[in-house]
């Protein structure tokens, strides 16, 4: 009898490289295994033979975050979802993070995936979702389209979720700028109950400062817009000797960020998640910043990570 050949955790492999730059794909999830630019990872991500630990990489979608006790209401829709964080009786991260995604098209420096997503119970809406990765002289681009394939409008929301991290800094001493000026409130299960100006507080990075004890799992909305009218996250080292960029076009109006301390083991508070978000977290339940997509109709939105002081 012939061996069955032995298949990574996240499934098929897809590397690009150009200009110093390389990155992985995955096929599980379709998410970011791993990215750097001269040898030098610069995202926090997982081994070939591992299971994708903390979310690391992976695509959120159909909504971004949690939504509380899994239940919603969309148009004439009362809806349930699934409780994928039980000790909390949340819905989290989406619905497409733990499948199996395909190969669209792939070039030396380019892949593009892709998943169509049918209805469910809980979200009966089909979406067929594309990513495309690729990797040159400006770092990591990464273009997400959304098309709604079905007869009625569906709601929807999307972020990426990885770990940024510069090499031999550790979380505290990284120089942390966020471009927000407020801060969603959280309660016991991590659900928003306000907001609040970050202004004269602990959670102002609007200007860059050293994160130092900062316990964060934030997120950060009303942002300062870069000219394009994008938004962009930045982490440099205390000596000024490296820097990243995180980028994500006008369609992102939050940012979250989370310094790992919730964490098991080696990777507890070793780098920080910045995650571009459309929507904060239970937005199927408040409405706020909800993209309707109508029949036929796509979204379209892009970020990126640029290495350089």
């Amino acid at each position: 009898m012939e061996k069955a050949t032995t298949r990574p955790p996240s499934g098929t492999q897809w590397t690009i490289a150009a200009d110093g730059h390389e990155a992985v794909v995955v096929e599980v999830g379709g998410g970011l295994r791993s990215y750097r630019h001269d040898g030098v990872d610069y995202v926090d991500g997982y081994g070939v033979d591992e299971m994708c630990p903390g979310s690391a990489g992976q695509v959120l979608a159909p909504w971004p975050n949690r939504i509380r006790d899994g239940q919603y209401a969309f148009g004439e829709h009362a809806l349930q979802l699934a409780l994928t964080e039980p000790a909390r009786n949340n819905a989290m991260h989406g619905l497409v993070n733990w499948v199996s995604w395909h190969l669209v098209e792939q070039s030396a420096d380019a892949v593009t995936v892709g998943y169509d997503l049918p209805p469910t119970p809980g979200y009966p809406w089909a979406l067929r979702l594309r990513t495309r990765f690729s990797v040159g002289a400006d770092g990591l681009r990464v273009a997400h389209e959304a098309t709604n394939l079905g007869a009625e409008a569906a709601p929807f929301g999307f972020s990426m979720h990885p770990y940024l991290r510069l090499p031999g800094v550790p979380v505290d001493e990284v120089s942390l700028r966020v471009p927000g000026r407020i801060r969603v409130l959280l309660d016991s299960r991590l659900l928003p109950v306000g907001a609040t100006a970050v202004a004269g507080t602990e959670y102002d990075f609007t200007e860059p400062r050293p994160i130092g004890g900062a316990v964060l799992d934030v997120a950060f909305g009303d942002l300062i817009r870069d000219a394009d009218g994008g938004s962009t996250v930045a982490l440099a080292a205390p000596d000024g000797s490296a820097a990243l960029h995180v980028w994500a076009d006008r369609k992102f109006g939050w940012w979250q960020v989370f310094t790992g301390d919730t964490l098991t083991g080696e990777r507890h508070r070793r780098s920080v998640a910045v995650e571009p978000m459309t929507c904060p977290a239970d937005a199927f339940r408040s409405g706020k910043d909800v993209i309707t997509l109508e029949p036929g109709a796509s979204w379209r939105g892009a970020w990126g990570v640029r290495p350089g002081v």
